[in-house]
């Protein structure tokens, strides 16, 4: 199982929050190198990052920002 975030989400979310990707990777706690992997796929959250989203997020279901899929 993979989890992706679902990062056409998160940016409409940061445009109406006026918040910049720097911003959540700085909240999140990662690298804003790290926050990029992620926003395009090539990297997937861990289970410790993606309670830090969910907490970032509160207005948010978990399936409102992760995608699930088989390998």
């Amino acid at each position: 199982m993979i989890v992706r975030v679902k990062s056409k989400t998160i940016r409409k979310w940061l445009i109406r929050k006026n918040k910049s990707q720097n911003w959540l990777a700085y909240r999140a706690g990662v690298s804003s190198g790290y926050m990029s992997q992620l926003m395009d796929g090539s990297r997937h959250p861990s289970p410790k990052l993606r309670e830090r989203l969910m907490d970032i997020f509160p207005d948010c279901e978990f399936d409102d920002i992760f995608l699930i899929k088989d390998k």
